[in-house]
């Protein structure tokens, strides 16, 4: 904002807050390929922690380095940088912009105060930005918007500043103003003219990067026209967002406001979150130390973003769920810490991310782990006690060590071999338990299978350490199905998961088709003859007896009636015959998925006083139901569920006509809130195996839905044909 600060320097050291006035806590927002890893690097060169590789110091990356990330070719993870300028130690939280890992940016969101929107001159706004947008702007995190990428030929940063007042800014366009004007340099061959500097709207002063490292001087005529053509908006929007109200009018009557009373207006609404300044950045020229724009976005993040004080109490319960006092940031308050990633080291183990709310977290100390909430997730409800090891903070692929965190701060913790995303942390004498951050649903499923009998063995425990790792993944053991199902948030999501399995946990598995729980009924009443006669010498086997089968109204089971008269079937043997029919039903009579919602009824059999048996009758049972089958019309039934897909109005369209080539019924439309439709519709669950990856496509991103089972109903007699066809061909 043009004011003059230093770096501190964080080389040789792990940066450590004494205080939480002197924290602040960033997360980069933004889609994949925005520059948000770029931005981070060229802020640490500039804050003194990196060299001019984008290495630390003393060798390593600056964000966590993950060898799968490094294969993938895009962020995966939620990544800590932290920085120092002015005296202030800035956690900047670097978050994945692709949509499989929006479990990292949710962390990342958790554990920030502030969030920094990295937007491309040459791309544009996608629609996932926005509505992360909308979601801070729901919970009033303070925000503020970073145009990369004016590098780019097509690039053009006046543009950008007015499309993202437009997106941004819907509801109040004064609300996002840039705060500085780009400095050009001379016209290259292809026309481009390089941003060199920026124009200081506030200060009037101009800030020249072209040597690498930021030179501050006057402006001249033609930049000063500039400037003051831009800077009666950018006052007129502070003005409009000050606590003194007398303000606007002493500027509408000429007077000159000061210089510091518009700075200190400026960063009070921008903690309150009514404010949004736009800036630029780019990465300093080969030699450089600054990058363009860096020194004026610390400012701003020092100056303007609140501490971990203004951050409202906190509502905690106890494990139990009983109400416990609000929590505010205090070094000497009750202990209070959140796990916001957890991540598995080849040396170390376990290593969790936290933040500290409240209290003062110290190595070796004994705290309790409370983990509720995410039992349909395949994460068990669990309060244990646990001595956590060393505290450390991240720097690069390596690890500097702490004596202390305190609230409002950011630390990794080695040790907490129960502790998974999403616990939270507190004394073992006051255990406490934070409600958990929202997490998306995850509704692609992914059916895998050991590769080997040593897999086998060690599937079970890699699995567990696969989701406590990643809150976002479900782990399912369908009982209908009989399938292991990771559910996952999209392909990329799936190939993270295999590849962690076989890297990180030493377990090879094979994907398989996903299958749905089919079943089986009667289309109208049957009836069937058991005959098991065998007399082959020694003790023989004797079992006849006659069924009917009847359907029956959907969700009734398997009912079984005994209208056997005269003894024809000894009393000890109906229940064989029960089991028999059982048995057989669970097996399927048709495509091989059980049989439901049937009455069978035992109407007549014979017996013999030496050969028959439990067994004889049971075989009997089976064979009865199998003929009553083969002779009636057998439904196949598929599982329906009810969709519930919320997108923005202009999708719905799309969106229903999907729903329809899908075999969908669409049974509403409902205004979720402004400028977007709840679609709820019935789908058969066969059809909605891959529609996390389609709806994606159909909505540009910007869909989201919820499924829930609702019944199932007989399948199209063509698409169960074919089904039959395959189960035949597995046979």
């Amino acid at each position: 904002m043009g004011a003059t600060s230093h770096q501190s320097g964080a080389a040789g050291r792990a940066l450590a807050a004494d205080r939480p006035s002197s924290v602040r806590n960033v997360v980069l927002v933004g889609h994949s390929g925005s520059g948000k890893t770029t931005l981070v690097e060229a802020l640490a060169l500039t804050a003194g922690a990196v060299n001019r590789a984008g290495r630390v110091e003393d060798g390593g990356t600056v964000s966590d380095y993950d060898e799968i990330e490094h294969r993938q070719e895009r962020s995966i993870q939620l990544s800590l940088v932290p920085v120092e300028w002015g005296g202030i130690k800035i956690n900047i939280l670097d978050t994945p912009g692709y949509a499989d890992f929006v479990g990292e940016l949710r962390a990342g969101l958790r554990a920030a105060d502030a969030a920094l929107f990295v937007v491309s001159a040459s791309d544009g706004i996608d629609g996932a930005t926005r509505m992360v947008w909308d979601e801070c702007e729901a919970v009033g995190m303070p925000r503020a918007i970073v145009v990369t990428h004016l590098e780019a030929a097509r690039s053009d940063y006046t543009q950008m500043t007015t499309v993202c007042g437009e997106i941004f800014g819907a509801d109040d366009p004064d609300a996002v103003i840039p705060l500085y004007l780009p400095l050009h340099g001379p016209a290259g061959p292809d026309g481009h003219a390089p941003v060199t500097g920026l124009l200081g709207l506030l200060s009037r002063r101009v800030y020249e990067y072209g040597s690498g490292e930021r030179v501050a001087r006057d402006p001249d005529a033609a930049e000063l026209a500039l400037i003051s053509d831009a800077r009666s908006r950018l006052i007129e929007g502070i003005i409009a967002e000050s606590e003194d109200e007398s303000l606007m009018d002493r500027y509408l009557g000429g007077e000159e406001i000061d210089f510091k009373t518009l700075v200190d207006d400026l960063e009070r609404a921008v903690a309150r979150g009514t404010f949004h300044p736009v800036l630029m950045a780019a990465p300093a020229p080969e030699g450089g130390k600054q990058g363009l724009g860096t020194v004026e976005l610390l400012e701003l993040i020092i100056g303007g973003f609140p501490t971990p004080l203004e951050r409202p109490a906190l509502t905690v319960t106890a494990p139990d769920g009983s109400p416990r006092p609000a929590v505010t940031c205090d070094p000497d308050g009750p202990l209070l810490a959140e796990v916001v990633k957890t991540s598995s080291d080849p040396y170390v183990g376990r290593v969790s991310l936290v933040r500290v709310f409240s209290g003062t977290l110290r190595p070796e100390a004994t705290v309790h782990v409370s983990g509720h909430g995410l039992a349909d997730r395949g994460h068990e409800d669990h309060d244990v006690d646990e001595r956590i090891g060393t505290l450390t903070s991240p720097f690069g692929k390596q690890q500097r060590t702490l004596e202390k965190c305190i609230a409002g701060d950011l630390a990794c913790v080695a040790k907490l071999t129960r502790a998974e995303t999403g616990d939270t942390l507190s004394a073992k004498d006051n255990p406490l338990l934070m409600e958990p951050w929202a997490m998306p649903d995850p509704l692609l499923p992914l059916a895998i299978e050991a590769h080997s009998k040593a897999d086998e063995d060690k599937l079970s425990q890699g699995l567990a350490r696969l989701v406590a790792e990643d809150p976002t993944m479900r782990l399912e053991q369908n009982p209908h199905t009989h399938q292991v199902v990771l559910w996952c948030l999209g392909e990329a999501h799936q190939d993270v998961a295999l590849e962690r399995l076989r890297t990180r946990y030493g377990v090879q598995v094979d994907p398989v088709p996903h299958k749905v729980s089919l079943r089986e009924t009667f289309g109208a009443k049957a009836a069937g003859r058991g005959r098991h006669v065998k007399q082959s010498g020694g003790h023989g086997q004797f079992a006849i007896c006659e069924i009917e089968v009847e359907p029956l109204p959907p969700g009734s089971g398997i009912e079984f009636v005994d209208k056997v008269v005269g003894g024809a079937v000894p009393r000890q043997f109906i229940p064989s015959v029960e089991k028999g029919v059982r048995t057989q039903a669970a097996r399927g009579v048709s495509a091989g998925y059980p049989l439901v919602d049937v009455r069978i009824t035992l109407l007549d059999g014979k017996a013999h006083s030496v050969d028959s048996s439990d067994a004889a009758f049971q075989t009997a049972g089976a064979l009865a139901l199998r003929e009553a089958a083969a002779d009636a019309r057998i439904h196949l039934l598929e599982p329906v569920a009810e969709l519930a897909v919320l997108v923005p109005d202009e999708y719905v369209g799309p969106v229903m006509s999907d729903l329809a080539g899908r075999r969908g019924r669409v049974v509403g439309t409902e205004q979720a809130d402004p400028g977007r439709t709840r679609v709820r519709a019935e789908i058969p669950e066969i059809e909605i195996g891959r529609y996390a990856i389609e709806l994606r496509s159909v909505s540009h991103g910007t869909g989201r839905f919820a499924r829930a089972y609702a019944r199932h109903e007989p399948m199209p007699p063509q698409i169960a044909d074919k089904v039959r066809e395959q189960a035949g061909k597995g046979s």
